[in-house]
């Protein structure tokens, strides 16, 4: 196995794998995954406009019924809620 040294020009030879370098957690933060000669990307791009995670309790058949719109139920459901709001229904 080859480690580059500090400068990135030079290698140098450890076989014992107490000499490897050390794994941090920024080496895996910055690390990119290959498949082949492929650079696969993780997750989705980030946004300038990410929502937060909120945690809403509501009744079990308020709930089911919403989910019954199939898949984009929580995005038409925030729809709902923004324009109700803006149309000064639900906040005074």
């Amino acid at each position: 196995m080859t480690e580059k040294s500090a400068g990135g020009s030079k290698a140098t030879e450890w076989v014992d794998p107490d000499h490897a370098p050390e794994l941090t957690a920024e080496f895996f933060e910055t690390a990119e995954i290959r498949q082949g000669d492929r650079v696969i990307r993780r997750g989705r791009p980030a946004t300038g406009n990410a929502k937060p995670t909120v945690t809403l309790r509501l009744d079990r058949d308020v709930l089911e019924r919403w989910r019954a719109f199939g898949p984009g139920w929580q995005t038409r459901a925030a729809d709902l809620l923004r324009r109700e709001v803006m149309r000064g229904k639900i906040i005074d």
